[in-house]
């Protein structure tokens, strides 16, 4: 190779090393491995390190608990960000190669692709190929593994509704558990995407409206809202995009709001734009009925067949991703100046 050469690798800009690497092979590692239970896993810590403070701080007058739930929160997003920052920057200082790998590992974990796929997979071979959609045994199992997935009440519902919420769950949480962590990792790296994982986690564990979270828990939701605005919307758009469905993007645009929660409306209308079918809809939790308006307007039966479809654009979906945040990474825009 002449001296005046060198790989296009470097020539792109050695430092991305540390970034396109851990990218490219944790997300390989996802998608092989899932999430082994003999690995372990950061966010079981932040499970901990969060239910030690509720257990310590959520008491007093609602005021009282609104502001030291704030304060666990952005404590926990602040010491996770550091955490992680200060030990790759620790590793780089060892051996780069060691950096890469925590980096590696770090994306490995914060993933959630092969899992998320997996289990609403087996809600569906649960149900079977639909021909015995009233089999109590069936319908008992599906119950079980959508409750694994899902925050609302199961017991009740029948295998249509079982399969919708099914598909409503694998958007949103594509969005939460994939689009998100990556969308912050192009914007921070291993660190920023860590404290999304924190942000994500607090709010699936206290940003709940129900006597006990309500205000301990306000700051969290509110602050994972913040976290996966970009995301949510993201993800809306690389769905209609994956399904090349001009329905997909007209439900975007007419029931994307149409959600209690600022976020989650836009991947499950871009999905059930795809799918031309209808989402949403009055849900129990906690043995509470809570009306929710429907997206879409076709209130077909789901077909067991479907879930291969959902899944393959959620894979297509990876990819765009992907893409975008080795895009940029290699070819981040210009500075703005006036």
């Amino acid at each position: 190779m002449p001296p005046n050469r060198q790989p296009l690798f470097f020539i792109i800009n050695p430092s991305l090393q540390i970034i396109l690497f851990p990218l490219v092979a944790g997300v390989a590692l996802d998608l092989a491995l899932g999430d082994p239970r003999w690995l372990p896993h950061p966010i079981v810590g932040y499970g901990r390190a969060i239910a030690a403070g509720e257990r310590r701080l959520n008491r007093g007058s609602h005021r009282a608990r609104f502001l030291k739930g704030a304060t666990l929160a952005l404590a926990l997003v602040s010491a996770t960000w550091l955490a992680w920052a200060a030990i790759l920057a620790l590793a780089a200082r060892w051996h780069g190669a060691v950096a890469v790998t925590i980096a590696t590992l770090g994306v490995f974990t914060a993933l959630s692709h092969r899992t998320l796929v997996a289990e609403c997979r087996a809600v569906f071979r649960a149900l079977g190929d639909g021909s015995r959609d009233n089999d109590a045994g069936r319908l008992a199992a599906a119950r079980r593994q959508l409750s694994r997935i899902v925050g609302r009440d199961t017991a009740r519902l029948d295998a249509q509704q079982i399969r919708t919420a099914t598909l409503e769950t694998l958007s949103e949480n594509l969005s939460d558990g994939v689009v998100a962590p990556l969308f912050w990792y192009a914007l921070g790296g291993v660190p920023a995407m860590m404290a999304c994982k924190m942000v994500n986690t607090l709010d699936s564990m206290i940003g709940h409206r129900d006597g006990r979270y309500e205000f301990f828990g306000k700051a969290a939701a509110r602050l994972d809202d913040a976290a996966n605005y970009f995301p949510a919307r993201l993800t809306a758009l690389l769905l209609a995009a994956a399904s090349r469905s001009a329905r997909a993007f007209r439900f975007i645009v007419r029931y994307g709001r149409a959600h209690a929660s600022p976020n989650s409306g836009y991947p499950e209308a871009a999905l059930a734009g795809a799918l031309d079918a209808r989402f949403g809809g009055p849900h129990d939790y906690d043995g509470e009925r809570i009306e929710k308006p429907f997206i879409g307007e076709n209130p077909r039966a789901i077909r067991a067949d479907e879930i291969t479809h959902a899944i393959r654009l959620s894979h297509v979906v990876l990819a765009f991703t992907v893409a975008l945040v080795i895009a940029a990474r290699v070819f981040p825009p210009p500075p703005f100046s006036l």
